[in-house]
């Protein structure tokens, strides 16, 4: 017996098989469309996934501003954050954010960070995520592939 053939392949940087995908945002809840991408970016639905290298996919989110939260969510949800100085924290609300300028481009990738590893991995996977808050996107050139994120568990 050839115990040389029954090794595990583990995927490395080189090796991973990266593509690009459009997932258009329309009507999606959030913290749904952000487990599903997250899964994406980690590279949980490719069958040579390894758990300590970047072997998933470059993922560009359109129409983000269309994305709905369930339940009084969009009201009473409170994002905080500090400036640094003394009494210097601020509470926003997701229906404040829409209206700031990138607001939901934070609120989506808030939702997706929460979702992926911590440390160097986790902060080099959110460089692959790429989000527009209408239909036209600027990596026309990498020939993504649209996605229906609906058919992802």
């Amino acid at each position: 017996m050839d115990t040389l053939s029954y090794k595990t392949i583990s995927a490395n940087k080189e090796t991973a098989n990266k593509e690009w995908v459009v997932v258009d945002a329309t009507d999606q809840v959030v913290g749904r469309l952000a487990s599903k991408v997250a899964k994406i970016l980690r590279g949980k639905y490719k069958p040579n996934f390894t758990p300590h290298a970047d072997c998933g996919d470059n993922v560009i989110i359109i129409n983000a501003k269309k994305v709905v939260f369930t339940g009084k969510k969009e009201t009473d949800k409170v994002y905080t954050r500090y400036t640094g100085y003394p009494g210097g924290q601020r509470f926003n609300t997701p229906a404040e954010l829409r209206k700031k300028q990138n607001g939901v481009d934070k609120m989506l990738r808030h939702a997706v960070k929460g979702m992926l590893p911590k440390g160097i991995l986790g902060r080099s996977l959110m460089n692959n995520l790429f989000i527009y808050e209408g239909t036209e996107h600027q990596q026309q050139a990498q020939q993504p592939k649209a996605i229906d994120i609906n058919q992802y568990k």
